[in-house]
Formats: structure tokens, C-alpha cells, sequence
């Protein structure tokens, strides 16, 4: 059985949201008092994601899973849950994104427990290197708390540890040289990643978004970039930094979507499948479970969730219409 649409694209890559909690409130993700949460009892349990991703990876094909939030290590026993989901037969890749700032702590949500409990590598989020412009765009000063979180995955092992960006025009934009050359001096593979509209207040504006072209050339300004090319079905195009070893990746998702070669399925926090970050529809797999409901049943309702997928995300097209659910809620 595999998760396969109408026009032969087969979903091998699971993110899995397991909140749509957050302890950063990034501009262009939410407002600063935050959104309303789903409640509790909405939320799938341990029992029930290890169930589901169980399904996923022994009878739908998929072999790479990514925790995502909101915030996934605000999900209680986060350690724990990762190593049921690293002792599902046959062993997916297991990934994190995470905004960093509980990797330096100890306990069961710091990057040595998370490593140790079969976590294979992680992605964190930093937007800048200065911490006046981090407490700007997140509403929190905690900029020196994401430095060590990503010193502290290097260090467990959560390799190759990656970074993602999103520069805003008129706040970050002149910034995309010196993140790489922060994170080339530090080990850490950067990915630029183009502002979407998938923020909470519905007001993202294409001409504000600096797209991926202009940060090539910002780029190239200062670096010489190689393509690397046999890109696949991942997202990121990637360039070998001066003759490497360092690579940097871009990720036009608007400006040049990959939609073609996409092999994502997502499963939000409150058990609904999402073919698409931006689609509109939406399959419930909570409600019938709870039901009773047949791994049989559910594979099937998933399968027929991933064959209704659209061409593309649609984004530029005059019928386009952004998704009620916001990144946080979603889980990217």
C-alpha cells in the first residue's frame, strides 16, 4: 500500500504537528497574544500518534517522520514518545524542528535526552544574529537560549544540525550573508526559506516577501555558489559554499514551488491528514478512531485523503485562498 495522488506522487515524508502551542510569537506566524489553542482533549495522545504513525510507516510507505509544533517540545514526554516512535518496525528517519530553546537544558526535553531516545537530527529556527532584531521578530528575548539549543544538538549528535530563515523585507532582508557565515563558522547547514501566507492574521503581502532569487544574489555578493543539483523531492535548492565543505540551501516555496516532486502528507496535532500546507480540506482520523475504527479503515481514509491532492499549491492564482489554519496550528 502506498499514499499516492492522481498524478503519480507518492507521500513518503510524515510531519506530524504534536501542538499547536508556541513560546515565540514570530510576527509573521501569529500575534503577540498568541491564537486560541485547541483544546486538550482534542489533541492526539502518545498511544494515539505512535498508532498513527505506526499505520504510516508498516503499511502506507512512509519512512521519514518530522515532529513539528507550534513548539514540539512543549508536548509532555516528548523523550519518551520519540523513543515508541523510533521502535516502530521499519525504523523511520526521525527529525525535529524546533525553535532550540529547550535544547540546552537537561531533562527530558534537552537534545542529549532527545538524542539518546532515538531522535536522529534536528531543525531550528533563527531568523538573525543580532539579538535586538530576534526579541523584534519574536516578542521574546531569547536569542542567546536558541545559540546554545543549536550548540547543544551539535553536540548530542542531532547532525546534520539545520537552520531555517525567513527573511522580511525591511527587517532581516540585509541579513542573508552574515547567517551563513554564522552558521558555516559553527558546522550548521542554513536554509532560506520564502516567506508564506500561512500566518494567523492573514496578512502576508507577496511584495513584501523577499523572495529566493534576491537572496542568491544577495549571496553571491560575498560567497561563490556551486548547485549541487539531483535536488529530488526535497524542497531546498543547494549550493556548496566556496568550494565547500559548507552547503547553503534555498527553498522558494513561492517563487518556484516543488509542488511537482512533493512527498509530504501531514497529520496535525488534532488527528485531521493534510495533503498540502496550504490546503483547505482536511481528513479527520481522530473522530474514528476513538470510534473503533480498523487500521484497515483508517489506511484506507488516509490513502483517499492523499489521492484527492491538488497539482499545486496555487499560490499567484487568482482563486487562491489562504488556509484557515495558521503554520502554528498546521505544523510545516
Amino acid at each position: 500500500m502506498q499514499l499516492i495522488d492522481t498524478f503519480g506522487r507518492v507521500a513518503t515524508d510524515l510531519r506530524v504537528s504534536l501542538t499547536d502551542r508556541c513560546t515565540l510569537r514570530c510576527a509573521y506566524c501569529m500575534p503577540a497574544e498568541g491564537v486560541p489553542w485547541l483544546p486538550g482533549d482534542h489533541i492526539l495522545t502518545d498511544d494515539e500518534v505512535v498508532r498513527l504513525v505506526g499505520l504510516a510507516v508498516g503499511r502506507l510507505g512512509v519512512t521519514e517522520v518530522r515532529l513539528t509544533g507550534g513548539e514540539p517540545t512543549l508536548r509532555p514526554g516528548l523523550a519518551e514518545l520519540i523513543r515508541r516512535l523510533a521502535a516502530v518496525e521499519p525504523r523511520p528517519e526521525l527529525s525535529l524542528t524546533t525553535n532550540g530553546l529547550t535544547l540546552a537544558r537537561g531533562g527530558p526535553s534537552g537534545a542529549a535526552a532527545l538524542r539518546e531516545a532515538g531522535l536522529d537530527r534536528v531543525n531550528v529556527s533563527l531568523d538573525t544574529v543580532d539579538p535586538e532584531r530576534f526579541r523584534a521578530i519574536t516578542r521574546r528575548d531569547r536569542f542567546h537560549d536558541v545559540v546554545a539549543g543549536l550548540a547543544a544538538a551539535a553536540e548530542a549528535g542531532l547532525t546534520p544540525v539545520k537552520v531555517n530563515a525567513v527573511l522580511l523585507r525591511g527587517v532581516n532582508d540585509d541579513e542573508a550573508p552574515s547567517l551563513l557565515r554564522w552558521c558555516l563558522e559553527r558546522g550548521y547547514e542554513l536554509r532560506f526559506i520564502e516567506q508564506m501566507p500561512l500566518d494567523a492574521q492573514h496578512g502576508w503581502d507577496r511584495r513584501m516577501m523577499v523572495s529566493a532569487g534576491e537572496t542568491l544574489a544577495a549571496l553571491r555578493a560575498e560567497f561563490d555558489l556551486e548547485p549541487l543539483g539531483g535536488r529530488g523531492s526535497a524542497p531546498a535548492e543547494l549550493y556548496l559554499v566556496d568550494g565547500g565543505p559548507g552547503r547553503v540551501g534555498v527553498i522558494g516555496s513561492v517563487t518556484a514551488p516543488f509542488c511537482a516532486a512533493c512527498d509530504r502528507v501531514r497529520l496535525t496535532a488534532d488527528g485531521h491528514v493534510r495533503d498540502c500546507l496550504f490546503a483547505r480540506d482536511e481528513t479527520d482520523l481522530r473522530t474514528p478512531m476513538r470510534a473503533g475504527a480498523s487500521d484497515e479503515e483508517l489506511a484506507r481514509r488516509w490513502q483517499a485523503a492523499v489521492w484527492r491532492k491538488r497539482a499545486g499549491h496555487g499560490i499567484g492564482e487568482p482563486n487562491f485562498r489562504q488556509p484557515a489554519r495558521p503554520m502554528s496550528a498546521i505544523g510545516g
